[in-house]
């Protein structure tokens, strides 16, 4: 196994890695714990044992980064594992992966293999769970300088303050090549899964990773009262039940007009005026509970 670490990691996250190689180890496992700090590092790890199960130890960042050269490398047939060690965690909450990282190891010993759909941008940006743009990304922006302190705690804070600071974006989606909505939206969503966030939030209450369809959520919650009314609902996954909530599935969803920011797994990248993801259907295989198979 190939164990891809932070390298900036601090002591703690290094102790905890140590001790998930160890594990694997006793067990029988070959493991070659990897650094990395840029894709260039993932690429010579990678390059030095192209059969080897490629396991991410960190969050969706770290897994989404990993996957994402896989991608690139056209190496999606290779397993992969992860040890989750983020702040959200989103993708090993969604498929019932242990979020303690020695029980996550335990796991990659005898989990199954999960055939998992990838979203996939017109750039070859990959994307696990979800991609958002508007309230989404802004809400990830402002939680960044939270999360050394408050953890997961982070995303509800940052989802308040980037509700109070802004009340919609004039946008177009549309869906398989066909126009679904277009005006002032609040959010426009695509999942891969159903809880984003740390699990604060239900963004696609129907959301399943590998049954080849997106699920699409357009917000036009712009009003004052609108927005946390809104927001409160998300937190339970009845937002999709609002009037001013389109929710709908896609397998392609292209979104234009002014300025917007997009958070793809927690990462913020933009401003862009247009953009297209496309789903490619059970393009990845990880290790996860036999149960989720």
């Amino acid at each position: 196994m190939l164990l891809f670490t932070n390298a900036n990691a601090g002591t703690h996250d290094a102790e905890t890695v140590e001790k998930v190689a160890g594990l694997l180890r006793d067990a029988g496992r070959d493991v070659t714990v990897c650094p990395s700090a840029s894709s260039g590092d993932l690429d010579r790890a990678l390059d030095g044992d192209r059969h080897a199960v490629a396991v991410a130890a960190g969050g969706d960042g770290s897994i989404n980064r990993l996957v994402g050269v896989l991608y690139r490398r056209g190496e999606l047939d290779r397993t992969v594992g992860l040890v989750p060690m983020g702040t959200g965690n989103d993708l090993a909450r969604n498929l019932g992966i242990p979020l303690d990282p020695e029980d996550a190891a335990r796991l990659l010993l005898d989990g199954g293999r999960r055939e998992l759909d990838l979203i996939v941008d017109e750039d070859g940006h990959t994307t696990l769970n979800a991609v958002h743009a508007g309230i989404g990304a802004a809400a990830a922006a402002s939680a960044t300088r939270f999360k050394p302190r408050l953890k997961a705690a982070a995303f509800p804070v940052g989802a308040t303050l980037a509700g109070l600071r802004h009340s919609g974006w004039r946008m177009k989606v549309e869906a398989d090549g066909e126009p679904v909505a277009e005006g002032k939206f609040l959010m426009v969503a695509l999942s891969n899964a159903s809880g984003i966030a740390g699990g604060t939030a239900q963004l696609a209450a129907d959301g399943h990773p590998g049954d080849g369809k997106l699920e699409l959520v357009v917000s036009a919650a712009t009003g004052p009262f609108a927005r946390v009314a809104y927001a409160m609902h998300l937190r339970q996954g009845t937002h999709r039940f609002r009037d001013d909530v389109l929710h709908s599935t896609a397998c392609s969803v292209t979104l234009s007009g002014e300025d917007f920011r997009i958070n793809s797994d927690g990462e913020v990248s933009g401003p862009f005026t247009k953009r297209t993801w496309t789903l490619r259907p059970k393009a990845w295989r990880l290790i996860t509970p036999p149960a989720a198979e």
